[in-house]
C-alpha cells in the first residue's frame, strides 16, 4: 500500500504529536507526584506502616515464669474432693493419669485417702460398635437418672493414635446437656495403647469420683475390642449396645463379648427401623439362650430403645435395679469386688514391671542391641526376650 507525500507527512506529525503529548504527560504526572508527597492530606501519599504488636504479651509471660504457683496439698485435695470440686476432682486425675514419678506419689497418697469414701455407686460398662449411639444413650439414660436424684459420672476412655499417641478426647461436645448439668461429671481419657494402663487409670479415677460423691459410674469403652475385657473387669454391670439392620446380627459381634454382657440393647429402634429391631432383638434372645448361666445368676436379656427419643431408658434403669438387688441378695455383688480388686493388683504388678525394665537406663541400651539383632535375623525374640529378663533380674539383685 503507497501513501502520498502530504498523508505520510501528516501520519508522522501526528505520531510526533503522540509522543510529544505523552512525554507532556509523564512530565506532568511526575510533577504532581513530587507534589503532593509533600501534601499530608494527599491521597497519593504513602504513609508508613505501624509496627505490629506481638501475639504473646512478654512480660506477661515473665511474670508467670517469675511467679510460684502455690501447691495444692493433700488435705486440700481430699477436702476438696469430698465436697465435690470438680477442679479439684479434675486435678486429682490428672496427676492418676501422669506419668511423672513425683505425680505418681501424690496421686497414690490421694487414693489411699479416698479408699474409704469409695465403693457406694453403681458401676456400669457401656460398649458397642462406632456408630450404634453410645454418647447419644449416655446423655439420655444419664439425664433420667439425675432426674432419679443421683449423681453421674461418665469415664470415656477414648482410643490413642498408635502412631502420634494423641486422642482427640471429644465425648463432652457429644454429650452437651449432660456436660452442662451440675449433677453430671465427664471425664475422657486416652487408653494410651496399654489396657493395663487404662484398668489401672480408671479404677483408680472411680474411687476418686466415688469419693467426690457419684454414685452412679459410667465406663464407656472406644468400641468392640480388647477394651471392652479391661472394662468388664471394674464394673458391676456390662451393657452392650447393638445396631439392628447393620448385617447378620448373630455375626456382628464376637461370642466372648456377647458372654460379658448382662443386657444387650437394641438402639436406634425409631422410625423405619423399629421392625428390623424387632427381629434382632428376637434372634439375640435365641441365641442367649445357648450360653450357660453366668455366676451371677442372672439371666441376661434382650430390650430396644431409642436414646434419641428417650424411649425405653425407664425400662433399662429397672432392670439394672433388678440386677442390683439379685447380685447383692446372693453375694456375688460383693465377692466381685473383691476378685477384682485382686485382678486390679496383679494388673498393677505386671505394670509397675513393665514399666521399670523398659524405663530403666542400662536396659535401654541391652534392649536396642538386642532389637537390631533380631531385626538382622541373628537373634530369634524369644531368646532376646529371655536375654532382656535375665539380665534385668540381675540388674534389680545387685
Amino acid at each position: 500500500m503507497t501513501f502520498s507525500h502530504s498523508k505520510r507527512k501528516t501520519m508522522v506529525l501526528s505520531v510526533h504529536s503522540g509522543l510529544f503529548n505523552l512525554n507532556i504527560f509523564v512530565i506532568q504526572t511526575k510533577y504532581l507526584m513530587t507534589e503532593h508527597q509533600h501534601k499530608s492530606n494527599s491521597a497519593l501519599r504513602v504513609n508508613k506502616g505501624i509496627t505490629q504488636p506481638l501475639s504473646v504479651n512478654i512480660d506477661a509471660v515473665q511474670k508467670l515464669k517469675n511467679s510460684k504457683v502455690p501447691e495444692i496439698s493433700i488435705k486440700d485435695y481430699i477436702e476438696g474432693i469430698k465436697q465435690g470440686n470438680r477442679m479439684l476432682l479434675s486435678k486429682a486425675i490428672t496427676l492418676v493419669e501422669s506419668v511423672l514419678p513425683e505425680h505418681q506419689e501424690l496421686a497414690q497418697q490421694l487414693i489411699e485417702q479416698c479408699l474409704p469414701l469409695s465403693g457406694n455407686s453403681l458401676r456400669i460398662g457401656i460398649s458397642g460398635v462406632p456408630g450404634v449411639g453410645k454418647s447419644t444413650f449416655i446423655e439420655s439414660f444419664g439425664i433420667h437418672i439425675i432426674n432419679l436424684g443421683r449423681k453421674v459420672a461418665v469415664l470415656a476412655i477414648d482410643p490413642s493414635s498408635s502412631k502420634s499417641k494423641g486422642s482427640i478426647l471429644g465425648d463432652k461436645t457429644r454429650m452437651e446437656d449432660l456436660a452442662n448439668n451440675p449433677a453430671a461429671f465427664i471425664r475422657p481419657s486416652a487408653s494410651t495403647g496399654s489396657l493395663g494402663g487404662v484398668a489401672r487409670k480408671t479404677n483408680e479415677t472411680i474411687i476418686l469420683c466415688e469419693a467426690a460423691g457419684f454414685d452412679t459410674i459410667f465406663i464407656e469403652t472406644v468400641g468392640v475390642g480388647q477394651s471392652e475385657t479391661a472394662v468388664h473387669s471394674m464394673v458391676d454391670f456390662f451393657l452392650l449396645l447393638m445396631l439392628a439392620g447393620a448385617g447378620d446380627e448373630l455375626q456382628g459381634i464376637k461370642r466372648g463379648i456377647m458372654e460379658m454382657a448382662d443386657l444387650i440393647l437394641i438402639n436406634k429402634a425409631d422410625g423405619d427401623n423399629i421392625q428390623k429391631a424387632l427381629n434382632a432383638k428376637i434372634q439375640y434372645k435365641n441365641a442367649l439362650h445357648l450360653f450357660p448361666l453366668p455366676e451371677s445368676k442372672w439371666s441376661p436379656t434382650v430390650k430396644s430403645c431409642s436414646a434419641l427419643n428417650s424411649e425405653g431408658i425407664t425400662q433399662v434403669w429397672e432392670l439394672l435395679k433388678s440386677y442390683e438387688k439379685l447380685t447383692k441378695s446372693n453375694g456375688y455383688f460383693e465377692n466381685n469386688r473383691k476378685n477384682q480388686s485382686v485382678n486390679t493388683m496383679n494388673e498393677a504388678i505386671n505394670q509397675r514391671l513393665g514399666d521399670g525394665l523398659f524405663l530403666h537406663p542400662q536396659m535401654k541400651k541391652i534392649i536396642a542391641k538386642l532389637e537390631e539383632k533380631i531385626r538382622t535375623n541373628k537373634l530369634s525374640a524369644y531368646i532376646a526376650s529371655q536375654q532382656i529378663l535375665d539380665k534385668y533380674f540381675q540388674l534389680i539383685k545387685k
